[in-house]
């Protein structure tokens, strides 16, 4: 299945921090003081040599034709399908648990009265539900589910989700808008499992996925590739039909604050750094992740940390840009989405603080070249820093020759949708790839397509993905490793060639972050 792909230096903090701020695992019940061990931040050091940006993952070489990633992938799925058989996972001969990797198991007899292991599968069709802000001022988001579509219909019109029992369906993405606000979310999950009886759920955001998680868990609905990286989608054990669909922003926090440290003596030894953050769940997910490392930094006393607060369906920054501006920090983090990326860049530029912060950050969801290119900032993006979370770009130049990306753009403009205005639609194959795999690896278990093959496909799923970048891997295991997603790049924005630039090679810590078993009242994992 590949080999496990090794970091260095910032990936092992990355690991001894996210444990920091997620506080344990919510597969073995054991917790994890906010402390970095001593050897680990020692081996860091001696890795780093307190000059490099970034350590390096061994590359993979992808596949450079559609006809040789399809090919990688019916291998590696062959080989997860026979993994599952031998280990005889799934559903018992009893009927009332279903068993996994690495101790994963879910206790059938307290799902509902009336549950259906296969609600929402006909004889030839499979129904997903996907809230989504089609409409507000996040609603680029609603270009996920957009790009869901497409590559589900176009799969589907292959005739690859194939049952063992001889059935072949296609599958359909049944939309509707939240507006990018959680408390909408609530209900239209109601009406997508009660009304639609949909097979299962996807949904986009930190504050809707956690909105919800809770009643599909209790619902025994699958909500696989949650559209967000907020930890708390990372607990097989407590919800073990929910699962992480990119990149921890803990992790990502950390990456800042490991660089930061790294970079420190260029300021004289003391840095003040300012953040915008998001007032939802995800921005309070990057500021514990933060936090969480200057806790326990040997150089906390060094780093001066302030915020500014905004709401998610703000349609302005610049009050709290400009108040940032006036601290003149020295390092800028954006905690935001979608609409504020573009807004926080161009605010920067406008009251000095580009000028006055010798390295700017935006978070790994802004890192499309749609919200950072010449249509929507000029040229005030150039020399702006992303830990891009191993995503490539679908709006990028660098990316014309790549395979997936071309194929990609091609069902999107197909479907009727325009790539080009939205980075958002990448995101979607980043999410919905994985559906395409799970749902052709459940239908060749015993029973054929259910929810509890389903999600035992994605428990064990293996796999490249298509749209990460060499050297970052995809994987999940049981109760072991709920996080698919543990590697970035480290980029640096270019405004002549229109693109992202890797600054060394991408870091990978596939298998090492803690779980997380989240406490939505202390907003922490425990």
């Amino acid at each position: 299945m590949g080999r496990r792909l090794k970091g260095m230096g910032a990936s092992l903090l990355g690991l001894s921090l996210v444990a920091a701020a997620c506080g344990g695992s919510g597969g073995d019940g054991s917790t994890t003081a906010a402390t970095v061990d001593s050897n680990v931040r020692s081996g860091i050091q001696n890795a780093l040599g307190g000059s490099s940006t970034t350590g390096g993952a061994d590359a993979t070489v992808q596949p450079t034709t559609m006809e040789g990633w399809e090919a990688l992938w019916a291998e590696q799925r062959a080989a997860i399908v026979k993994r599952i058989k031998d280990n005889k996972w799934g559903k018992t001969a009893d009927g009332t648990k279903v068993v996994g990797p690495e101790g994963f198991a879910i206790d059938l007899t307290k799902c509902p009265a009336g549950w259906s292991d296969t609600e929402g599968v006909t004889d030839t069709n499979i129904k997903i539900g996907h809230p989504a802000a089609l409409s507000g001022p996040q609603a680029d988001y609603g270009n996920i589910p957009k790009a869901a579509d497409a590559l589900m219909k176009y799969y589907s019109s292959k005739g690859v989700f194939k049952d063992s029992s001889g059935k072949t369906r296609t599958a359909t993405i049944v939309m509707r808008d939240d507006g990018f606000d959680p408390a909408r979310t609530i209900p239209l999950v109601d009406e997508l499992i009660d009304s639609e009886k949909v097979f299962a759920v996807a949904t986009m955001s930190s504050a809707g996925s956690l909105k919800t998680y809770d009643k599909l868990n209790q619902r025994c609905i699958p909500q696989p590739t949650t559209g967000t990286g907020h930890p708390g989608m990372a607990d097989p054990v407590i919800h073990p039909w929910t699962t992480i669909g990119n990149f921890a922003y803990t992790t990502e926090a950390v990456l800042w604050g490991a660089f930061i440290e790294q970079h420190l003596s260029e300021f004289g030894g003391k840095v003040k750094v300012a953040a915008l953050v998001t007032t939802n769940d995800f921005g309070a997910a990057y500021d514990t992740g933060f936090k969480a490392f200057l806790a326990q930094s040997p150089q906390k006393a060094n780093i001066q940390y302030v915020t500014e607060s905004v709401e998610p369906l703000s349609v302005s920054v610049k009050d709290q840009m400009t108040t940032l501006a006036s601290q003149k920090p020295d390092v800028f983090l954006g905690m935001n989405v979608a609409a504020t990326c573009s807004q926080v860049i161009n605010e920067a530029a406008e009251n000095g603080l580009k000028e006055q912060a010798k390295y700017k950050f935006i978070s790994s969801v802004c890192k499309a070249a749609s919200f950072v290119g010449k249509d929507k900032v000029g040229d005030a993006s150039d020399g702006w820093w992303t830990m891009g979370g191993g995503l490539k770009d679908i709006n990028s130049t660098a990316f014309d020759d790549d395979a997936f990306v071309k194929f990609g753009r091609q069902i999107i403009n197909q479907a009727g949708y325009d790539y080009t205005k939205s980075g958002s639609f990448g995101f979607g194959l980043l999410y919905f790839w994985p559906w395409v795999q799970a749902l052709q690896i459940a239908g060749e278990l015993e029973g054929g397509l259910t929810r509890t093959n389903l999600i035992v496909a994605f428990r064990a799923m293996d796999m490249t993905h298509p749209f990460l970048l060499s050297g970052v891997k995809y994987n999940l295991n049981g109760n072991k490793d709920a996080y698919a997603v543990e590697g970035s790049d480290i980029s640096k924005w270019d405004t002549a060639k229109q693109t992202w630039v890797q600054q060394g090679t991408p870091i990978d810590i596939s298998g090492q972050s803690k779980n997380c078993a989240f406490n939505q009242a202390s907003g922490r994992c425990e």
